[in-house]
């Protein structure tokens, strides 16, 4: 590889190739010259190097005024960022709050349901307890009047038995006679 790297460099060039003095027009390099420095004359005479530097400015007047309009974008999405994250945190404590209010009324109606049953079960205990009370006291009334019909009926016999035709007028008469007196 080192023998080519040397071989090529001694090999005369284009350069090498130039004939006669550097200033003639026979002498490609003093052309070449030539032409280079009337390209740069007429770029210098058209001001291409103050459009191209207007250009760049321009350009680089952009970029800043996007850099900038980006900055204001960030800040304002930084703002709003904060924002939605200031208002989750309230929605989120709002909701904690409604979670507790209806954990309370929800204990209050389950106490107010356990007195309300209490209550319930006090009233049906009571109503009967009322029921029996009732069915007994019907049930003594049922056999004091039986037992008021059975004796009625074994007096109407002892009487009847022992007791003679006239003084059974006479007792209906003077029964008769207490109705009446009660009655007026």
């Amino acid at each position: 590889m080192r023998k080519l790297v040397l071989l090529m460099a001694l090999i005369p060039g284009p350069a090498l190739a130039a004939k006669g003095p550097f200033f003639s027009l026979g002498n490609t390099d003093f052309v070449v010259l030539l032409a280079f420095l009337l390209f740069i004359g007429i770029l210098f005479y058209f001001k291409v190097p103050g459009m191209i530097g207007g250009m760049l400015d321009k350009r680089a007047e952009t970029i800043r005024s996007e850099l900038d309009e980006a900055r204001a974008l960030r800040e304002e999405a930084q703002t709003v960022l904060a924002s939605y994250e200031r208002k989750h945190r309230e929605v989120a404590e709002q909701a904690e709050r409604i979670i507790e209010t209806a954990k309370k009324d929800a204990q209050a109606a389950a106490d107010q349901a356990k007195v309300d049953l209490k209550g319930s079960i006090a009233r049906r205990l009571q109503a009967a307890e009322e029921q029996i009370a009732s069915a007994q006291a019907a049930a003594v009334k049922e056999v004091r009047d039986s037992a008021v019909s059975v004796a009625i009926a074994a007096a109407a016999d002892v009487v009847a038995s022992k007791t003679t035709k006239a003084d059974q007028n006479a007792l209906i008469d003077d029964a008769i006679g207490e109705v009446q007196a009660k009655l007026h």
